[in-house]
C-alpha cells in the first residue's frame, strides 16, 4: 500500500485542531478563576465595571458598568439584573439566558471584574486619613486599604483590629503588622470584602514621674522595659535613685496595684512607673 505524505499530514492536522479544541473551552472556562477563589465569591455591586464573553461568539462581548439598580443591558437578552450575583451565579445567569433563548447552543460565559466600585470599606482610629474608601480591585489587602488612608498616625498601634462579616458570620482578626511583613506571610494580610472595618487603636502609653529628666507619658515600644522607660524619659535626675522604684499598675478588676519593678519588667499599657528621691 502507498503512503501519501499529503494525507498523513492532513490526518495529523485534524487531530491537532481537535486536541485545541476540546481544550479551548476549558481555558475559556478557566479564566475567571484567573483573580482566585475570591473572584468567583464577589458579589457585583453598582458601579462595577465588568467585561463579558462568550466563547467563539466575539459579537456577544460586552464592556458595562453595573447601575445603580444592578443592571446591565447585554446583547439579545436586553436589560438583566445581576446586580447581588457571585461571579460565577451571573455566568450561570447570562448563559441560561442565551440558550434559552436559541441564541446558542453551548454557551460558556466568562466574567471578569476589571473594576470594583460597587463596594467599601471603613478605616477608623489613629490612621492619618480616617473614612470609607471603595473596595476597587477584588484582590484588596488590608495593607492596600491602611496604604489607602495614609499609614499608621504617629500614635497609632502595630497591632490593628478588622470586622466584618464572612459567609454570613461575625469576623474579627487582629493583625500584627510588623510580624505579617517581617514573616512575609500573605494570609496574615486580610482580604478585605465590602462593609469591613479597620480600626487603629492608639499606642499603648506608660507614664513616667518623679526624678527624671523629662517626666511625662511615652510610648511603649513593643517589649519595653523599665530601664528603657528610664533612659527614654532622658534618666534619672542627680537626686534620683534606682533604688525604691514604684510601679502602679492597674488589675484587670480594675484595682490599682502598687508592685516594686525590677529593671528588667516589662511596661504594660497604663503603667505608672514613680522614680523616688535620693535620701543620701
Amino acid at each position: 500500500m502507498t503512503i501519501n505524505p499529503v494525507s498523513i499530514f492532513v490526518r495529523a492536522l485534524a487531530a491537532a485542531v481537535c486536541i485545541v479544541s476540546a481544550a479551548a473551552p476549558t481555558a475559556a472556562l478557566a479564566q475567571p478563576a484567573s483573580a482566585g477563589s475570591s473572584a468567583a465569591e464577589y458579589r457585583l455591586g453598582a458601579g462595577d465595571v465588568i467585561r463579558i464573553t462568550v466563547y467563539q461568539n466575539p459579537d456577544l462581548t460586552l464592556e458595562a458598568r453595573v447601575s445603580e439598580a444592578g443592571i446591565v443591558s447585554y446583547p439579545l437578552l436586553g436589560s438583566i439584573k445581576i446586580g447581588s450575583m457571585s461571579v460565577s451565579q451571573a455566568e450561570k445567569f447570562i448563559a441560561d439566558g442565551l440558550r434559552n433563548g436559541n441564541f446558542v447552543r453551548q454557551p460558556q460565559v466568562s466574567i471578569l471584574v476589571s473594576q470594583v466600585r460597587g463596594h467599601q470599606a471603613s478605616v477608623l482610629g489613629q490612621v492619618n486619613r480616617p473614612g470609607r474608601f471603595p473596595i476597587e480591585t477584588a484582590e484588596l489587602r488590608l495593607s492596600d486599604l491602611l496604604a489607602n488612608a495614609g499609614g499608621i498616625a504617629q500614635g497609632g498601634a502595630e497591632v490593628v483590629t478588622v470586622v466584618g462579616t464572612r459567609n454570613g458570620k461575625p469576623f474579627r482578626s487582629e493583625v500584627d503588622l510588623p510580624a505579617m511583613f517581617k514573616e512575609q506571610v500573605r494570609d496574615k494580610d486580610v482580604l478585605i470584602q465590602n462593609g469591613d472595618t479597620v480600626y487603629v487603636d492608639r499606642a499603648p502609653i506608660a507614664y513616667i514621674y518623679g526624678e527624671v529628666q523629662r517626666p511625662g507619658p511615652l510610648r511603649i515600644e513593643r517589649g519595653m522595659t523599665v530601664m528603657q522607660a528610664l533612659a527614654t524619659g532622658g534618666g534619672l535626675t542627680q537626686r534620683g535613685t534606682e533604688k525604691g522604684l514604684r510601679l502602679h499598675r492597674k488589675s484587670k478588676d480594675g484595682k490599682v496595684e502598687v508592685i516594686q519593678p525590677t529593671m528588667d519588667d516589662v511596661l504594660r499599657d497604663g503603667d505608672v512607673v514613680f522614680v523616688r528621691e535620693s535620701l543620701f
